[in-house]
């Protein structure tokens, strides 16, 4: 199995597991060692009171695809939890789907940093980034 195929299934296992990405109706695209892509299409789910996409769920969404970018460079045995993170909300945007790429920047044996960027694509095919973040993670024991 080859390092990006190990990836895809380390990830892909725990995104499963994910209730809120399920509920949201946020899916995995891609995972290799060091990246990871996620999308989430526009609903009631993830809307806000003016009809945008609300900020928790773009906010939501980079997290994840920081996160899991982070899990495809920790040791097997090992999962990574959130210290924190900041965004930039750049635009607000209806209808189409938000892709968030997160990419590892550093990855030490006690911190590791992401960033990730959100994209809204429109119905037309159009790309307008729409939130970047920057994350820090720490490895902890797998726990299941």
């Amino acid at each position: 199995m080859t390092p990006s195929e190990a990836a895809w299934q380390r990830v892909q296992a725990s995104f499963d597991r994910q209730g809120m990405m399920r509920h949201l109706g946020a899916r995995l695209l891609q995972a290799s060692p060091g990246l990871c892509e996620v999308a989430l299409p526009y609903s009631d789910r993830v809307t806000q009171q003016q009809g945008g996409f609300h900020g928790g769920a773009m906010g939501a969404l980079a997290d994840i695809a920081g996160g899991y970018a982070a899990l495809t460079v920790v040791p097997e045995g090992m999962e990574v939890s959130t210290v924190e993170y900041k965004v930039n909300f750049l635009a607000a945007f209806q209808g189409g789907e938000l892709r968030a790429t997160g990419r590892v920047v550093k990855a030490g044996r006690r911190i590791i940093v992401t960033s990730a960027e959100v994209l809204h694509l429109a119905a037309d095919g159009s790309e307008t980034l729409c939130a970047l973040m920057q994350q820090t993670l720490v490895p902890v024991p797998k726990t299941y």
